[in-house]
């Protein structure tokens, strides 16, 4: 099949809703409603730092979503810890999240966990705990409607691709399900169309950006939609394949080059995926 004949298939078959998050807004989530919906974007994800000023206000940031005729379509809930000391805030802290996604007409809750430890890789009791107490938090979102849902991330417990597995393997479906990040996965050293095939039975949403070396302490930057090495279209194809029917959300975690504005880097992902994946925004 032709790219281009495989791209109108796409567009025809594909469940896939685009969806942006207002993280590279770094805290101006107003003016990230209004450039997204300005776009054409039906889906955004907020974050945590909307809960304290919003929560005895939430209709009013309801309001605000539903008059730019955008969903919420993900809600950043913070870092899940693994030191039973902190176990009970960590389920409050989620639950509170819950609660709050849930009056915005949101149903999906992204949680991530604390920073790996120094000079040495996670061990397997550790990632297992990690799915353990996630399978605690996702079984109390789920009694509100709030499905939870683990964010691999670099420089966190499930970093490696087979971090993510053990990590995976150990969650209870019925409670916690994947949003595979396709960036920080290649850059963990996987193939992030691969996962998507592996996980096509617990994959709940994924998030879209692109990784590329730099001159840092990282040694990488995320960038936008091809502009770095991850394959989005074979991405694309695997979505196809498994014939995925949810969110896929642009998170671009900070605007990558100093000229460019947050919306800047909206416009170019934008392009990237009406013109070159040929994908319908909505």
């Amino acid at each position: 099949m032709t790219s281009s004949a495989w791209a109108e298939t796409l567009v025809k078959k594909g469940d896939v809703k685009i969806g942006y998050s207002a993280i590279t807004w770094g805290g101006k989530d107003e003016q990230a409603i209004t450039d997204l919906a300005g776009l054409g974007f039906k889906g955004i994800q907020l974050r945590a730092n909307t809960f304290a000023p919003y929560k005895t206000k939430v209709s009013e940031l309801k309001d605000s979503l539903i008059k730019h005729n955008l969903t919420l379509c993900m809600f950043s809930s913070g870092n899940v810890e693994i030191d039973p000391a902190k176990l009970q805030s960590t389920i409050d802290t989620h639950v509170a999240h819950a609660s709050f996604v849930k009056a915005l007409g949101g149903n999906a809750l992204q949680l991530t966990n604390s920073l790996r430890p120094k000079d040495r890789a996670p061990s397997i009791e550790e990632l297992k705990k990690l799915a353990q107490v996630m399978n605690e938090v996702g079984k109390q979102t789920a009694d509100l409607g709030v499905q939870a849902v683990y964010h691999n991330h670099m420089n966190q417990l499930g970093e490696t691709p087979e971090e993510v597995d053990v990590i995976v393997q150990a969650m209870d479906p019925r409670y916690i399900k994947l949003l595979l990040d396709i960036a920080h996965y290649k850059q963990g050293g996987g193939e992030p169309e691969n996962a998507v095939i592996k996980y096509k039975d617990i994959i709940h949403s994924l998030h879209l950006k692109d990784t590329k070396p730099a001159e840092s302490k990282s040694g990488y930057k995320f960038v936008e939609l091809g502009q770095g090495r991850v394959n989005v279209p074979a991405v694309f194809e695997s979505l196809n394949k498994i014939k995925f029917k949810g969110w896929a959300v642009v998170e671009l975690d900070g605007v990558p080059d100093p000229e460019k504005s947050p919306l800047i880097c909206a416009e170019i992902n934008k392009k990237y995926i009406v013109e070159t994946l040929k994908y319908p925004l909505g």
